[in-house]
């Protein structure tokens, strides 16, 4: 099945939350900033996996209290000296009855009902709820410079709870609504776009750092100057606290300015970072579609600026700088994600990665391109 960008977040997401964390204890950045002056009391549905680890160290940094509620299946451990509460958002909310806090951060919502029930369960016990969407719920990704008053995508059978790459975003957006409903004034949206960095199992950034680190020929999408979105996940934990500290509510959409990295700084910092001798091949969109290389799983964070999703590089992310949403450089990320990766299993390195090309498809690919063009 074709994967185009839609698809393949929605997929790669869920792969990340279901798999978990391979090695907690190197994973995160290390945040040395100074308490809020707000001490609050968190509640994360989730928090275990990816995102929600990055979330509990800022917070924790900040001197916050923190609460899980999780399955208990994924890291169960990670954070021993938490107070974790076990049940399922789908029908088992019974841990979060009569509790009150602050805040609670929504990372692991996909379903309206299932939000809608937590979100009606808690309220009038939290001050704010903060649902962390995707810039997915868009309409029509055609046109550049998306913001957050843009249409958002409909279902015609809103009944619908199976999550697929055509029914993640109008799902995204119902669930935005359900919480809207039951904390009106008091709801906090975040639309991430990709979120890249340490713990991401779906390889959907990691694999250019690690393939790039291996060096040698490296076949690389369309051309240089091509822009692209991305978030690393401890820029978009900070800005989520930092929503929760100063009571910081209404939609925002949450990756990097539109038209300030292209793939090739995204490659030639990866060689940078990694020391590598790697060489970049650029081949055409129309070699891609020829040998069936699709964009944004095959050829991760790449998307063709002509085709349909050629809006998705184009998010418009002003509303959220101006409440303080930053950037680390993309060296950091890079160093951060080659570092995490190569903590992890030997195991897990010698698979195939869950995105990006193998080995030989590349190998197969560069040479029919080298044998095309002379």
């Amino acid at each position: 099945m074709k994967m185009n960008r839609r698809s393949f977040v929605k997929f790669a997401g869920l792969g990340a939350l279901a798999a978990g964390a391979l090695n907690p204890a190197t994973a995160m950045a290390d945040f040395s900033h100074l308490r809020s002056s707000r001490r609050l009391k968190i509640l994360i549905l989730g928090g275990t996996a990816f995102l929600g680890p990055a979330l509990v160290r800022y917070a924790r940094s900040h001197g916050h209290q923190l609460t899980l509620f999780t399955r208990g299946k994924t890291n169960a451990n990670m954070f021993p000296d938490l107070e974790m509460l076990v049940g399922d958002r789908d029908g088992d909310l019974e841990a979060l009855k009569n509790r009150d806090w602050d805040v609670v951060i929504d990372t692991s919502g996909y379903v309206p009902r299932v939000v809608g029930d937590s979100a009606k369960l808690l309220a009038g016990h939290v001050q704010q709820y903060i649902f962390v969407s995707t810039v997915s719920v868009f309409a029509d990704f055609s046109k550049p410079g998306l913001d957050e008053s843009s249409p958002v995508a409909v279902l015609d059978d809103e009944t619908t709870e199976e999550v697929t790459g055509l029914t993640y975003g109008p799902l995204k957006a119902l669930c935005e609504q359900a919480v809207q409903k039951e904390h009106r004034g008091r709801s906090t949206t975040i639309r991430p776009g990709l979120i890249v960095g340490p713990m991401d199992r779906s390889d959907r950034f990691t694999y250019w750092p690690v393939r790039i680190s291996q060096g040698g020929e490296v076949l690389t999408p369309e051309g240089p100057d091509v822009v692209t979105q991305i978030i690393d996940v401890n820029d978009l934990a900070m800005f989520i606290v930092k929503c929760a500290e100063e009571n910081i509510t209404g939609t925002f959409n949450a990756t990097s300015p539109a038209e300030e990295l292209t793939m090739g700084e995204i490659f030639e910092t990866c060689k940078t970072v990694s020391g590598s001798d790697a060489t970049f091949t650029y081949v055409s969109p129309e070699f891609m579609a020829e040998k069936e290389l699709h964009e944004w799983s095959d050829l991760p964070v790449y998307v063709n600026l002509d085709g349909p999703e050629a809006g998705h590089p184009y998010i418009n992310v002003d509303k959220a700088l101006r409440q303080g949403l930053t950037f680390r450089p993309i060296s950091e990320t890079i160093r951060d994600t080659l570092d995490w990766w190569r903590s992890v299993s030997q195991e897990r390195q010698d698979r195939p990665m869950r995105s990006g090309l193998t080995a030989e498809r590349e190998t197969e690919a560069l040479e029919a391109w080298h044998q095309k063009n002379g």
